[in-house]
């Protein structure tokens, strides 16, 4: 048998169904590959070693006694913005660095009461707000293909465990491209549901309309086995879709043949780089060697979608952000002059950069005299962007391109630029506008570094999306290539 922490989440769970491996085993083994990994990789903010051991006899005790759950036994680890009952909970944030949440978020206790055993929880970019996993009050987060380079974010700590083995599984959150970006860059698989598909319950918000919870594994199977968790309606949750959950598994093996891939023409422009180009065209090799075709559409307003992303996101983060003032939890000022002075200082000190920035620029878009030139027009853009991917997916069954505009980059190399930063989401902002399920998979290898491709498909359409990631990571091994120093 393979290397414990090397096996998917579908090999692990084949191995505890068989008795080849108790839970103890592989608890202990992705406990061990974290306290070797993480002191270089920072991907956990918080390792929960003795509930894990704890969890983990209790899931063996109940399998030998015939009780046990289908999942029960089998590792996860949460991104450090799903409140998890008596776990710190930080959002990656001086903000909440001491804060113990005092209830599960809907996603936690889904993964509890699957029997999932949670390893701890996962470095982010601070209250998600960032693209490279640089904004994180606990440090930054390292690539594991290369250590000088970013994971990507703001999921860079879910994704970067994923990869380096440290965790066949982990919950994370996608606003503007936060599971599909990181997942590209760190070579992984990466699933953002239709918006409403997973309860937001107790997940901290950065911008309400845009945010999702997902997960980010080794493969789309991987994946259709955890979405069918914790997908459902929740109603606690408003935004919540009151819509059966289908088994995921099922469709895996569907054929492509008769499926029709959409190729957006702005995806593929001049603007592109010409080794990722190649990366996607070897994809679509594959699709088009397993029946599927193509067809090029077009997303008239595309390019407005991150100008118009960043104004509705952060008006939106103004807004969630307002409740930490030092009042009822989290960070709090010492000895203020008076309450104003405790509001401004609580936030001055205990917020990063990057989040005072989007506070700043959300604010100003809600301001009197600025509402309607920026946020109501950001909205009406951000209607005309989800009728152009209605249109477009009338043409076609899924939406091809790729995750991201180059391979991951050198720890501190946009830092000082906000605006390129903001740009590395450019192929993955529009699909949260438009409220639908995107996904990114491995591509080849660029120079070393993992690329990866992006689908996107009809409201619900998370089925057809992950049916076709396995066919093409059937066909090819790019989902189990590695880094070599791991």
């Amino acid at each position: 048998m393979s290397q414990i922490t090397d096996l998917t989440l579908a090999q692990l769970k084949q191995a505890l169904d068989d008795g080849d491996l108790s839970s103890v085993e592989i608890t202990t083994a992705f406990l061990d590959r974290i306290d070797s990994l993480n002191p270089e990789l920072n991907a956990f903010i918080t390792i929960t070693h003795e509930d894990a051991r704890k969890a983990a006899a209790d899931a063996d005790a109940a399998r030998a006694k015939g009780k046990a759950s289908a999942f029960a036994g089998l590792p996860i680890a949460h991104k450090d913005l799903f409140c998890t009952d008596g776990t710190r909970t930080t959002c990656g944030s001086k903000m909440l660095a001491d804060f113990v949440a005092p209830y599960d978020a809907h996603v936690v206790s889904r993964c509890q009461q699957a029997g999932l055993i949670s390893l701890g929880k996962l470095n982010m970019d601070e209250f998600a707000m960032g693209s490279s996993n640089e904004n994180s009050f606990f440090g930054v987060v390292r690539n594991p293909w290369d250590p000088s380079r970013v994971p990507g974010g703001s999921s860079g700590g879910s994704a970067a465990a994923v990869a380096a083995r440290m965790t066949p599984l982990a919950t994370a959150t996608d606003t503007g491209g936060s599971i599909r970006q990181p997942a590209a860059l760190t070579g992984t698989s990466g699933l953002k549901p239709t918006y409403g598909r997973v309860s937001r319950f107790g997940m901290i918000a950065f911008a309400s309309s845009l945010d999702q919870g997902g997960l980010i594994a080794h493969t789309a199977e991987d994946i259709a086995l955890g979405l069918g968790l914790i997908a459902g309606h929740d109603p606690r949750d408003s935004t919540s879709a009151d819509q059966a959950v289908p088994d995921y598994t099922a469709t895996l093996g569907d054929s492509l043949k008769g499926k029709v891939i959409g190729l957006p023409t702005q995806f593929f422009d001049e603007r592109l780089d010409p080794a990722m180009r190649q990366s996607m065209n070897d994809v679509l090799d594959v699709f088009r060697s397993l029946g599927a075709t193509t067809v090029e559409v077009s997303l008239d307003h595309i390019a407005e979608a991150i100008p118009a992303y960043y104004v509705i996101a952060p008006a939106e983060a103004s807004s969630n952000l307002s409740r930490f003032d030092g009042v009822r939890f989290g960070y709090r000022a010492e000895h203020p002059k008076d309450l104003t002075d405790l509001y401004e200082r609580s936030r001055g000190e205990g917020f990063g950069s990057e989040v005072k920035r989007r506070i700043l620029i959300g604010t100003y878009a809600l301001s009197e005299g600025y509402y309607d030139a920026y946020y109501k027009k950001a909205q009406q853009i951000r209607r005309l962007i989800k009728q152009d991917f209605e249109r477009a997916l009338n043409q076609c069954d899924l939406l091809f391109g790729p995750t991201t505009p180059s391979t991951a980059f050198v720890i501190g190399e946009k830092t000082a630029d906000p605006i390129a930063m903001y740009l590395e989401d450019i192929y993955t902002v529009a699909t949260n506008m438009a409220g639908l399920p995107g996904g990114s998979f491995q591509a080849p290898l660029i120079d070393g570094l993992p690329s990866g491709y992006q689908l996107t498909g009809p409201a619900f359409g998370e089925g057809a999306i992950l049916n076709a990631a396995h066919q093409i990571q059937t066909a090819t091994d790019w989902h189990t290539l590695r880094p070599e120093s791991l």
